[in-house]
């Protein structure tokens, strides 16, 4: 039975209410981080000229991708834990799980374009400036938009398109794919190939890719005569490596883990799949940060011009109060006025 304007109860199950609030603790944290580190990273890349390069757009849409990340996730879960709000309508869940897979696979195009990046800084330094132009970086990263919502798009239309008249509760703080398909009283087979070939198809292909571009890299890298400048490529390298790797890695565990239990306990998989999607919006400026020091000299020269600010700010605003503490009129010469 179709049910359009169903209204789905969004639990986190083995959870006590009682202990809402301590577990909303970290994700708030990260929450705040994220908002606060992407931020710099978008506003350094924006006021710093010096940062006006292919390599640091691309960060610059990883910093946007982990902000829609966090925001289409915590503030409901927050919501959850701080004032009991589980509930969340039909759509906005299938809205929000549309959000949770494009951007993913948004990411993973763009960890792409990074690597393809450094491989043409690194391994192509002649012709650098001539691949990667501004205009193009922006197609890319357009691109890489319109490769994650066109292959998203079918998989809404299949899941939409299922009869839910399960249970109307998810034991889960959000939207999570397979939690909602088990909602469906319809053979989900379809949905079910779908899913698994895109996420194999772009997983594997970019993967790849991806491996492949930091062998030639790592091989080059080799090549210099310089130790500095070896250094100085594996530690770029490095800060997009880790990156990877989170993405990748943590993806992976969380999809296996929602598709066997290994015997693990309903709220571990519940915490892992959170975990997932908040912890690498927070850690990645992070990374940028310790490992590439022109985004740490971007953010700092920031910092300062917004310190620089505040006494500015303060001065005037003591002087509008001197004026409007000053009398309307002055004394001329001796005489009062």
């Amino acid at each position: 039975m179709w049910i359009p304007d169903l209204t789905l109860a969004l639990i986190l199950e083995a959870f006590p209410t009682s202990l809402h609030m301590w577990i909303s603790i970290p994700f708030c944290f990260t929450y705040i981080m994220s908002l606060l580190g992407n931020s710099m990273v978008l506003l350094a890349v924006r006021l710093e000229k010096s940062l006006h390069e292919p390599m640091y757009y691309f960060i610059s849409m990883l910093a946007v991708i982990d902000l829609i990340f966090s925001t289409a996730v915590v503030p409901k879960m927050l919501g959850i834990f701080w004032l009991d709000s589980r509930e969340i309508g039909f759509e906005a869940c299938f809205i929000q799980m549309f959000f949770i897979h494009t951007f993913t696979a948004v990411e993973s195009g763009v960890l792409l374009a990074m690597s393809f990046d450094r491989y043409t800084a690194i391994c192509k330094p002649l012709r650098y400036t001539t691949i990667l132009t501004s205009s193009r970086t922006i197609q890319i990263g357009l691109l890489s938009l319109a490769r994650g919502a066109g292959v998203m798009m079918p998989l809404m239309c299949l899941l939409t398109s299922l009869p839910y008249c399960k249970t109307r509760v998810i034991p889960h703080s959000y939207c999570e794919h397979m939690a909602v398909v088990e909602l469906a009283c319809a053979d989900p087979a379809a949905s079910d190939l779908y899913s698994l070939t895109v996420a194999t198809l772009l997983v594997g292909t970019d993967s790849v890719f991806i491996t492949l571009s930091y062998g030639m890299i790592l091989r080059s890298v080799m090549r210099l005569p310089s130790p500095k400048a070896r250094l100085k490529a594996l530690r770029t390298c490095g800060s997009h490596v880790s990156i990877i790797l989170l993405f990748y890695i943590g993806g992976l565990l969380s999809m296996y883990l929602q598709m066997f239990s290994f015997g693990l306990a309903p709220h571990v998989q519940v915490l892992v799949a959170d975990f997932y999607l908040t912890v690498p919006p927070m850690l990645n400026p992070l990374i940028y940060g310790m490992k590439m020091k022109q985004i740490q000299e971007g953010i700092f020269k920031l910092l300062g011009q917004l310190w620089s600010l505040v006494p500015a700010q303060m001065f005037l605003v003591q002087h509008k109060d001197q004026e409007s503490a000053a009398p309307l009129c002055q004394p001329v010469g001796s005489r009062p006025c």
